[in-house]
C-alpha cells in the first residue's frame, strides 16, 4: 500500500528552503517526520506511554539525537563498528532539544516520553543542530501527544554586521556572534550560544531576527498538524487529587511558609529544615492512623512552600538569603592553592564552589574528534564535575552525566574566545573543575575558576572572564516581576528563568537562557541583560584582587614548549629515515619532538620539563634544519676515516670531505696516527658541488700558515 505522504515547504530569506514530511516514514510511532534542507535529513519520532508509573510527578522525558555515520558516508570507528552511546556533540543537541520541549508539556502529564532524532543524510553545508527541534516539534504536532507548541530552533549569527539564519558551518566559523534560539510563535523558551565581545543590543537583535524565522517555521507545523487530521489530543489522567486536603494544607501552613522565607536565612540547610519543620508537624497532626496520601501531602507542600516564597520576593523585593535583587553573594578566591598542578585556583561565591587545575600538554595531548559529521583535533579542554557530596548528598559517582557535559561545554564557550592565539600558546590545555559545593550558579563558578587557573599558570589570556546566572520571579496577574542577580539553587527552582551571561568589560562571550513562563518581553530581557552587566562587572572585579593579570612566565614546574618553523624541504631531514633521527634526539635529550607540516612549512614542537634538555634538543633541530654556508667555521665531528681524507660531520645530519691535503699546511703521506674518530675538530666549509651538492672542509685554512724557510745561497 502506498503511503499517503503530507509535506510542507519553508523559505528563508536568502531562497534556501526546508521541507517537513510526514507519513513515509516510523508510522507506528505515536509521531515521526522527516526534515531536509539541501541533502541534509533529519528523522524524528516521539513515542509516550498512555498511561504514568505511580508516584512520578514529573514528565519523564528523554531526548536523543545521533547522527548516523553513514549519512556522511563513514564507517564508526573502534572495534564494534556501529555507532554506540551518544558523543558529546550528539548529547549537547540533545539538550538543545529537551530544553526547549519540556516546559511546553502539560504540568499534569507525566507518561513515560521518548523523543528520537537521527541525521540519517549529511550535507556539509548544513549543520543539522538548528534543524534537529524543527524536527522533533514536527513529529510531535502530528501526534496526538499533549503539547503546547509548536516551537522551532534556528541559528543566528552575526558576521560582517549582518546576521543570517541557519548559516554554513564557514560562516559560523568566522561569525562574531553564534546562537541557537528556541521559540514558539509568540515567546521565546531558550537561547544558547557564544559570542566574540558582543553588546547586549546586538544580542537583542539577533533574538530579534531568530525569532521571525522561527515564527515561519512554527505556522507550517500547524498547517501540516491541520492537513494530517491529528487536531485532537489523547485525553489522561496522571494525578489524583484531594480538593479539601489541599485548600486545608494551604490554609494552616501558607502563613509559616512565608514566614521561613521573611526570615532571610542565607544557610540553605538551615532554611531547608524549617521547612521541614512545619509539613512534619502537619503530618504529626493528622495523626498515626490518617489516611492521607503521602504522594499528595508531598506535592502540596511544595506548590505551597514555591508560591509562599515566590510572593515574599515580589512583596518585599528581598531574597531567600537576605540579599537585594541585584547584589552579589560575597565572594572570596585564592591562586596557585595546589602546588604540584600547573595552574590552579579555588572560587567560592556564596556557598558554591570550584576547585578548578590548569594542566599544559603537548600536540601529542589533543583530543581527537571522531564523529559522523565532525573530525578533527581539540587543543582547548574544560571537564566539570558534580560529585555528591557537593550538595551533601551521598550518591555513587557513574562518570558525567548530561548535566555535566552542558555545563562544561558552557563553561568552555565562555573562556575560549579570550585564548592566546594557536601561534602565540601551543600547548594544549586542560581545565578542570570540581565543584565542592552547590548551591546555584556552579557553571558560572566555573569559568571564574577557570580564568582564575589559567593566569596563574601564566597562560596569556586576552582579558578576564567572569559569569552570573540571572533568574526572575513573575505574577502574570498584577505584572509584578523581580530579576535576580546571582541566583541561589532554590530560586532556580522556584523561578521563571534561568539566565547565565559570561563576559569581559567590553562584551558578552557566552549564554545559556532557559524560560519557564510565556510572555518575557523584549524590554524584561534586556532589562536582565544589564544587570547581568552589571553583576559580571562587580564579580571581575573581585577576581582582580586575587590576580589583575596572568603571570609573566609558566610554573617552575611547568612543562615548556618551543615551536621552531624550518622549510618544508628539511621535514624529511629532522625526522630521518624510519624516523632515526627524531628518536635519536629525544633518547639523548629526553625532550619530547612533534613535528607537524602546516601550511609550506614544517613545525617542529619541543616539549621538556628540563631547560637543558629543551636547549640540547632546540640546538640540534636548528642545527639540521640551517643551511650550510659557503665561508662559515662549524664545530664537526670526525666519522670516518679513509686513505685520502675524513668524513665530518658538521651539522646534525650533514657530512662533507676533509681531504688529506686540507688537514694541515705539512705535506701528509697517510691518515695514520692523523685523526681518530669521534674527535671534534673545527672546519670551514669551503665549497659546495653545484652539480652533485657534495660539501668539501678545511681544517688547515683555520691554522696559522706556517713562514717559508729562506733559500741558502
Amino acid at each position: 500500500m502506498i503511503p499517503k505522504v503530507y509535506t510542507k515547504t519553508i523559505k528563508l530569506t536568502d531562497g534556501r528552503e526546508v521541507t517537513i514530511e510526514t507519513g513515509k516514514l516510523a508510522k507506528q510511532a505515536d509521531g515521526s517526520a522527516v526534515i531536509r534542507m539541501g541533502d541534509a535529513m533529519l528523522l524524528a519520532t516521539v513515542v509516550s506511554k498512555q498511561d504514568a508509573m505511580d508516584g512520578v510527578d514529573f514528565l519523564p522525558l528523554s531526548v536523543d539525537y545521533q547522527e548516523k555515520f553513514a549519512s556522511a558516508g563513514k564507517i564508526p570507528g573502534g572495534f564494534l563498528k556501529r555507532e554506540g552511546r551518544l558523543s558529546d556533540h550528539e548529547i549537547l543537541i540533545s539538550r538543545l532539544v529537551d530544553r526547549a520541549l519540556r516546559p511546553l508539556f502539560p504540568d499534569d502529564y507525566h507518561a513515560d516520553t521518548q523523543v528520537m532524532i537521527s541525521l540519517i543524510s549529511h550535507d556539509e553545508n548544513v549543520m543539522p543542530d538548528s534543524l534537529a527541534a524543527l524536527a522533533a516539534s514536527s513529529a510531535l504536532a502530528v501526534s496526538d501527544i499533549p503539547f503546547g507548541g509548536p516551537i522551532s530552533e534556528v541559528r543566528v549569527i552575526k558576521l560582517n554586521g549582518e546576521y543570517i539564519v541557519n548559516p554554513t558551518l564557514a560562516q559560523k566559523d568566522e561569525a562574531e556572534m553564534d546562537l541557537i534560539v528556541a521559540a514558539t510563535i509568540d515567546n521565546i523558551m531558550m537561547v544558547e550560544g557564544e559570542c566574540k565581545e558582543v553588546s547586549e543590543d546586538e544580542m537583542i537583535e539577533a533574538l530579534k531576527i531568530a525569532h521571525e524565522a522561527i515564527k515561519a517555521q512554527c505556522e507550517a507545523q500547524l498547517e501540516l498538524a491541520k492537513d494530517v487530521e491529528k487536531t485532537e489530543k489523547r485525553e489522561y489522567s496522571h494525578e489524583t487529587h484531594d480538593d479539601e486536603l489541599k485548600e486545608d494544607m494551604k490554609t494552616k501552613l501558607y502563613d509559616d511558609c512565608y514566614k521561613v522565607a521573611a526570615q532571610q536565612n542565607a544557610n540553605k540547610k538551615v532554611r531547608g529544615e524549617n521547612f521541614k519543620e512545619i509539613f512534619d508537624k502537619y503530618v504529626e497532626s493528622l495523626g498515626e492512623d490518617h489516611e492521607k496520601d503521602p504522594f499528595l501531602l508531598s506535592q502540596y507542600f511544595k506548590k505551597i512552600q514555591k508560591e509562599a516564597v515566590r510572593n515574599f520576593v515580589l512583596d518585599s523585593r528581598k531574597r531567600l538569603d537576605g540579599r537585594d535583587l541585584t547584589e552579589v553573594r560575597p565572594i572570596w578566591s585564592e591562586v596557585g592553592y595546589l602546588p604540584t598542578a600547573h595552574g590552579s585556583a579555588v572560587f567560592t561565591r556564596g556557598e558554591t564552589q570550584s576547585l578548578t587545575t590548569v594542566t599544559l600538554g603537548t600536540k601529542l595531548d589533543e583530543q581527537m574528534i571522531d564523529g559522523a559529521t565532525i573530525s578533527g583535533y581539540n587543543k582547548f579542554i574544560l571537564h566539570y564535575n558534580f560529585p555528591g557530596f557537593s550538595t551533601g548528598e551521598a550518591r555513587p559517582n557513574r562518570g558525567p552525566g548530561r548535566r555535566e557535559v552542558g555545563h562544561g561545554n558552557l563553561a568552555m564557550r565562555a573562556i575560549k574566545p579570550m585564548l592566546p592565539s594557536v601561534d602565540d600558546n601551543p600547548y594544549t590545555i586542560r581545565i578542570v573543575s570540581d565543584i565542592l559545593e552547590s548551591n546555584g550558579s556552579s557553571s558560572m563558578a566555573t569559568v571564574c575558576a577557570g580564568v582564575l587557573a589559567l593566569m596563574d599558570a601564566g597562560i596569556q589570556i586576552q582579558k578576564p572572564v567572569s559569569g552570573i546566572a540571572m533568574g526572575m520571579i513573575s505574577d502574570g496577574e498584577s505584572g509584578k516581576y523581580a530579576i535576580l542577580s546571582d541566583i541561589l539553587g532554590d530560586e532556580d527552582h522556584l523561578g521563571d528563568m534561568d539566565f547565565k551571561v559570561t563576559g569581559t568589560v567590553d562584551g558578552i562571550t557566552a549564554c545559556q537562557m532557559d524560560i519557564k513562563v510565556d510572555g518575557l518581553s523584549y524590554d524584561v530581557l534586556a532589562e536582565a541583560l544589564e544587570q547581568a552587566k552589571q553583576g559580571r562587572l562587580h564579580i571581575l572585579g573581585e577576581m582582580a584582587k586575587t590576580i589583575e593579570v596572568p603571570r609573566d612566565d609558566l610554573k617552575d614546574n611547568a612543562p615548556r614548549l618551543v615551536q621552531i618553523k624550518i622549510e618544508k624541504e628539511m621535514i624529511g631531514a629532522v625526522i630521518g629515515p624510519g624516523g632515526k633521527v627524531v628518536q635519536e634526539i629525544q633518547k639523548e635529550t629526553g625532550a619530547t619532538i612533534v613535528i607537524e607540516e602546516v601550511e609550506n612549512h614544517g613545525l617542529v614542537n619541543i616539549f621538556s620539563a628540563d631547560k637543558e634538555s629543551m636547549e640540547a634538543a632546540q640546538k640540534w633541530v636548528n642545527g639540521i634544519a640551517a643551511t650550510p654556508e659557503v665561508g662559515e667555521v662549524y664545530d664537526g665531528k670526525v666519522k670516518s676515516i679513509m686513505p685520502f681524507g675524513a668524513f665530518i660531520e658538521f651539522m646534525p645530519g650533514k657530512e662533507g670531505l676533509l681531504h688529506i691535503s686540507e688537514i694541515k699546511w705539512e705535506r701528509i703521506e697517510k691518515m695514520e696516527g692523523v685523526l681518530e674518530e669521534g674527535e671534534e675538530i673545527k672546519v670551514k666549509l669551503t665549497e659546495i658541488d653545484k652539480k652533485t651538492g657534495k660539501f668539501r672542509l678545511s681544517r688547515k685554512v683555520l691554522l696559522p700558515k706556517p713562514e717559508k724557510k729562506a733559500k741558502a745561497n
